[in-house]
């Protein structure tokens, strides 16, 4: 029998995100306009082109059908892009034609969004932008994201254990953005530390598996011996383990990935793939939680603290049994 998805549930769940508690309720609150009754919301977000994105828009949807509910004044105009133009187009859109007053946005790219996201800001519009930063913090109002820097300092500290403090590495990257270049400073800081693991290359893999699946086989073929893989992405470790398996490759320790993904905890919890050794936790869900706190503040005139930063959490298979959810939708 499929299993019945309970959200709250899960969420209540995840004690990488227990921690979300102290800067909701620790607000550093302002009131410079009165308590509105009516709102249109813009969220802004990647088109799901894999499955933490999917995810991302499952519970920006779910945010969108319980705030409505909750709040009759409020509407949540939700808008999905393939890419940065696409994004900064409706952006647009939704300044002229829905009048937005507030926005939530997961930009596909810090540098080609900055600009447009200033531009809505410059009309009034507050502006709360999540995981993914802009180059220019002056064109927001807040920010929300988890430890990027923790996500990429975690891995490494991991597999310089792992490896005995001796070896050779490769690293797939994201997307170019703020959090890709938080989590690759983090990830050299630690190799920084241990001169005797040596990074053979970074590529971009656009969290995605099939760029990693690429990424991966040039690796292997320019490579005749890697110890281990950062992947960085859950999503990019299921193209990497496809290209380590097709070239029938057993000199390779470890893949580690990110996110917390049912697979690969699934993986963790089984030990059915021994480099699959850990993960660390980045939860989909905090998508819901913005739009929810932005709604729920400038219905009030309130404002966000300027930042907060969620932690993350190293996933073993002695704690994995803790971020399995089989009926989530990552």
């Amino acid at each position: 029998m499929k299993q019945k998805f309970h959200p709250d549930r899960a969420w209540t769940r995840r004690r990488a995100l227990s921690a979300l508690a102290g800067p909701v309720l620790a607000l550093a609150l302002a009131s410079p306009a009165p308590a509105q009754n009516k709102l249109t919301l813009g969220v802004s977000i990647p088109s799901a082109t894999h499955s933490f994105q999917g995810a991302i828009v499952f519970w920006a949807n779910k945010a969108k059908k319980d705030l409505e509910q909750a709040h009759p004044g409020l509407q949540v105009v939700i808008k999905t892009a393939s890419g940065g133009p696409e994004q900064a187009n409706q952006l647009q859109d939704m300044l002229t034609a829905n009048k937005i007053g507030a926005l939530v946005i997961f930009p596909f790219e810090s540098a080609a969004l900055t600009k447009p996201v200033a531009q809505v800001k410059a009309k009034g519009v507050y502006v709360l932008v999540v995981d993914r930063g802009l180059t220019d913090p002056s064109a927001q109002d807040a920010y929300l994201s988890y430890d990027n820097t923790a996500f990429g300092k975690i891995p490494a500290e991991f597999m310089a254990k792992t490896l005995g403090g001796k070896g050779q590495v490769v690293a797939l990257r994201g997307i170019a953005t703020t959090l890709d270049n938080e989590r690759m400073d983090g990830f050299n800081a630690v190799l920084k530390n241990n001169p005797e693991i040596k990074l053979l290359d970074a590529k971009y893999a656009n969290w995605n598996r099939d760029d990693a699946f690429k990424v991966m086989q040039d690796y292997l073929t320019r490579f005749a011996h890697i110890d281990a893989v950062w992947a960085a992405d859950d999503d990019m470790a299921v193209g990497v383990l496809k290209a380590i398996e097709q070239a029938k490759r057993k000199d390779i320790k470890l893949v580690f990935g990110g996110g917390g993904s049912k697979g690969m905890i699934k993986a963790l919890m089984d030990g059915s793939n021994p480099v699959i050794q850990a993960n660390v936790s980045f939860s989909p869900k905090f998508i819901y939680e913005a739009i929810k706190l932005t709604a729920e503040a400038r219905l009030k005139g309130d404002k966000l603290p300027a930042r907060t930063i969620l932690p993350v959490v190293q996933i073993t298979k002695e704690n994995a049994k803790d971020f399995y959810f089989p009926d989530s939708p990552y």
